[in-house]
């Protein structure tokens, strides 16, 4: 009898039930054999530990193409969901060291805008592999170092002609001939301009994307440091002739110059100040400051004041080179206000939709 109960004695050991009911069977309690059988089969299926349900972390491989050929340039593996598009660069110039992150533009489809580098991997992620498309974007500057070199060179450049160097003026004419309060009054003006750009590109913007193409930088130097040069040699010229209406020309064109410098100066402070304290739910409103009030009539006062120092600029010194640039500003902000404005409609159109964009009615 027990040769034959051997075999089955490790079927007894492997079934916790059959346990309990060799253990009450042996005391001869048939009501705990009940009760123990109960008891087991109220407990369920045991749940697994949270450590080990969650020891395994997902990854995303990041499979990058060309954009024009669609080759496969390169496969980011294990790249964490709290990855950004920023850290994807960093590990594809690990990969292809030629193309340094701000080089890098990345696109998710072919014909989409480029993807910002604070934008989530896990947010753009389908399945575990996210396909992204490349794009050189060249040479890249940061966009301090692009202001600062696009503003530096007008203001260098303007003192050289305003003290009026041998090699550009005929140095015996030019200590003949006086000069008219407007020309000193008018480097003042031009320096105070590019001063107050230079000191807020360092202390008030805040840049949201850290790179320009180089070509944009060149574009822009040689646009003002060219108007500059041709500017500058008119108005600091032995030959120069004052306003048609003297003095009281002069006079109120300063005091509207230094009005709109003022203004534009408060602006970027109110929108930099928006910026800085993360409030965006709603569109800068007019303060105490009387400079603020245009934003109850137009969305982008910055450009209405940088538009009005060129104009007074202009009518201050009655040079046709300042009347020119004037005019291609005037243009250039015009149609910047117009894509700001869209933006501005789209994030606050409660509070800009009655607004025009930068000169009132006519834009």
């Amino acid at each position: 009898m027990h040769q034959r109960q051997k075999p089955s004695a490790p079927e007894h050991r492997s079934d916790p039930a059959a346990d309990g009911g060799a253990l009450s069977m042996s005391h001869n309690d048939s009501p705990s054999l009940l009760n123990l059988s109960q008891l087991v089969l109220s407990a369920g299926q045991i749940k697994p530990s949270p450590t080990l349900k969650h020891s395994k972390i997902t990854y995303f491989e990041v499979e990058i193409l060309d954009v024009q050929s669609k080759k496969q340039i390169c496969i980011v593996d294990k790249v964490p969901p709290a990855s950004t598009v920023l850290d994807v660069k960093h590990k594809f110039h690990k990969a292809c060291p030629q193309w340094y992150p701000s080089r890098v533009g990345l696109q998710l489809e072919r014909n989409g805008p480029f993807l910002k580098d604070s934008i989530n991997i896990q947010s753009l992620a389908v399945s575990s592999i996210i396909t992204l498309y490349f794009t050189d974007l060249g040479q890249q500057v940061g966009w301090t170092t692009f202001f600062l070199t696009e503003y530096t060179g007008p203001l260098l450049i303007y003192l050289l002609f305003y003290i009026r160097l041998s090699t550009i003026y005929d140095q015996v004419e030019s200590r003949k001939n006086f000069r008219h309060p407007v020309v000193h009054l008018a480097c003042f003006c031009h320096c105070l301009h590019y001063i107050r750009h230079l000191l807020e590109t360092l202390f008030v913007h805040k840049f949201s994307e850290g790179h320009t193409p180089l070509k944009n930088m060149i574009k822009g130097c040689a646009f003002y440091w060219g108007f500059t040069s041709w500017i500058a040699y008119y108005i600091n010229h032995p030959r120069y002739t004052p306003p048609s209406f003297g003095h009281r020309q002069v006079s109120y064109a300063a005091l509207a110059f230094l009005m709109c410098e003022a203004g534009n100066h408060f602006i970027n402070v109110a929108l930099a100040h928006q910026t800085n304290s993360g409030n965006r739910t709603c569109f800068p409103s007019p303060t105490y400051n009387p400079f603020t009030w245009l934003f109850l009539l137009v969305s982008c006062p910055n450009y209405t004041y940088e538009a009005g120092s060129w104009i007074s600029f202009t009518v201050m010194t009655q040079t046709l080179p300042v009347g020119i640039f004037a005019f291609l500003m005037v243009i250039q902000m015009s149609l910047w206000a117009q894509k700001k404005h869209k933006l501005y409609l789209k994030r606050f159109y409660p509070d800009v939709r009655r607004k025009a964009a930068m000169i009132p009615i006519i834009f």
